[in-house]
């Protein structure tokens, strides 16, 4: 269920969600600037029972911890995306459940899960802060949240010619390049609990607390 007081703008869901199954078959070739090793670092933290939000094909999987992950639950609303993390699921050494299911209205009770994990998810979410006060939602009080997201770079001129490009990427890809990622978490009620660079300003690893 979404948060009461924002609901689902359904259009703007629809078509980012075409853009997604369009691009789903070149999706890992265009996401290979994400590293290995960020995805294991920010992957890794997860503990108890964990929601993945935006699994798109899977590439997480791997590398999740059998010895703190009791089980996974992952979620994409891109059936195409999902399809091709059906394929990679033999490769996660924790029991995972995979789920069509749109992160600005999920289908989960309040309070089910211990931690959750979004990588380069939320330049895409339409409302990204009504999927990251979902995500508060089903976490548990205290819950942790490990993010990896690429932001907005705020310099003068980066900054703005980031701004301009914005409409090209959403209308090619579906990817938001200029999003607020850091202070949209915080907007959804989240206690930033650590800020890391990863990849100079753009990406970003970020630690949140329910």
């Amino acid at each position: 269920m979404a948060e009461p007081g924002r609901s689902v703008d359904e259009r703007r869901t629809a078509v980012i969600r075409r853009r997604y199954n369009r691009n789903a078959i070149f999706y890992d070739a265009m996401d290979r600037a994400i590293r290995e090793e960020w995805r294991r670092s920010v992957v890794g933290q997860a503990f108890g029972k964990v929601l993945e939000v935006g699994v798109g094909t899977g590439k997480n999987l791997p590398y999740y911890d059998p010895g703190r992950v009791t089980e996974l639950t992952a979620i994409d609303f891109s059936p195409a995306m999902l399809a091709r993390a059906r394929r990679r699921a033999h490769l996660c050494p924790v029991p995972v459940t995979l789920l069509e299911m749109d992160a600005q209205r999920m289908g989960f009770p309040d309070h089910t899960f211990d931690s959750a994990v979004a990588t380069c998810v939320f330049c895409s979410v339409p409302d990204p802060v009504l999927g990251l006060r979902e995500i508060r939602r089903v976490l548990k009080p205290g819950g942790m949240a490990f993010f990896l997201e690429h932001v907005r770079i705020d310099a003068p001129v980066i900054g703005t010619l980031m701004d301009l490009l914005n409409p090209i990427s959403v209308g090619l890809t579906g990817v938001n390049i200029n999003r607020r990622t850091v202070e949209n978490i915080r907007r959804a009620g989240f206690e930033i609990v650590k800020e890391e660079n990863v990849s100079g300003r753009l990406v970003k690893r970020i630690t949140a607390r329910a």
